[in-house]
C-alpha cells in the first residue's frame, strides 16, 4: 500500500478557490483506487500526490496528519 495526498475543494458545484483547498491522506494500493474511494463524496479533486517515505514523515509531523485507508 502507498499513502497518497489528495488536494481537494468540498464542493465540486463550486468554482475552485486556492484560500478553500483541503487535504486528505489516503493508504491505497494506486490512484484510481483513491478516486473510486472518494467517488461517492461531493469533492473536485485538484490533485492526488504520491507520497514518498521522506515526505510522509514530514507530512506525519503536522497536527493535522489523519490517515484514511481504503480496504477492498
Amino acid at each position: 500500500m502507498t499513502i497518497f495526498k489528495v488536494f481537494y475543494q468540498e464542493n465540486a458545484q463550486e468554482i475552485p478557490v486556492r484560500e478553500n483547498t483541503q487535504v486528505l491522506y489516503i493508504e491505497a494500493d494506486g490512484i484510481p483506487e483513491v478516486r473510486k474511494y472518494l467517488d461517492d463524496r461531493n469533492y473536485n479533486v485538484e490533485l492526488i500526490q504520491e507520497l514518498s517515505e521522506a515526505y510522509l514523515e514530514f507530512e506525519k509531523q503536522s497536527e493535522d496528519f489523519k490517515l484514511e485507508k481504503v480496504y477492498g
